[in-house]
């Protein structure tokens, strides 16, 4: 009877194992050769006034660090966010914000297809009602995916009503490697680690231009 029980118990002593041994490699440091430049930067941004509303577009430079690679090549889904809000100037008071709005990104390696899986969506996609109304995209390339990442295209801000028709807009962006959407293991064993670490953040008065 007891040698049935303990044959029993080992599928799931090595699937333990075995989700352990993932998170624990996973949250290494990389060699300092092999380490990416954790970070990003804010390159450009356009506010766009078009007939159905006025959209914001962004673009974001950063490198995927070595580490957080090889937590997608062990076929975890890692998350970004980009976030803007608009703030109407006052000078008799403090500014008042007119649009905040979210763009969430899953990114995840198929090992059926060998390709790449981007979602999109407003809201976190960790959640089946996130999951449901997102956006897909598949990539032949980790590259390829990356540079949708990198460009935020019709980020949209509200109507034209809403925003107003001030000549200068005061428009914050901020992007982000998003980690509070990982599995809960991993949250806290990237806690600390600067490759991990990827976001930015600017600021800027900015012309809304007629779409062309």
């Amino acid at each position: 009877m007891k040698s049935t029980r303990t044959e029993r118990r080992w599928p799931v002593l090595l699937a333990v194992l075995l989700w352990a041994w993932v998170i624990w490699t996973a949250c290494l440091p990389a060699p300092a050769a092999a380490q990416g430049r954790p970070g990003a930067t804010i390159t450009q941004m356009r506010l766009e006034q078009a007939d159905d509303g006025v959209y914001l577009g962004a673009a974001v430079q950063f490198e995927l660090p070595s580490l957080v690679e090889e937590v997608l090549d062990k076929g975890i889904a890692i998350y970004f966010v980009a976030e803007a809000e608009l703030f109407q100037e006052r000078w008799y008071w403090t500014d008042r914000k007119v649009a905040q709005v979210q763009r969430h990104m899953r990114l995840a390696y198929q090992p059926l297809t060998r390709r790449w899986r981007l979602n999109v969506s407003p809201l976190p996609i960790t959640g089946a009602v996130g999951m449901g109304i997102s956006l897909n995209q598949n990539f032949d390339t980790l590259s390829d995916a990356l540079d949708a990442i990198k460009r935020i295209g019709r980020l949209r801000l509200g109507d034209v009503a809403e925003i107003g028709d001030e000549p200068l807009h005061q428009v914050t962006f901020r992007f982000r490697l998003d980690t509070s959407q990982l599995p809960r293991p991993f949250q806290i064993g990237v806690v600390g680690l600067a490759d991990w670490n990827i976001s930015a953040e600017r600021t800027a008065r900015l012309a809304l231009e007629k779409q062309r």
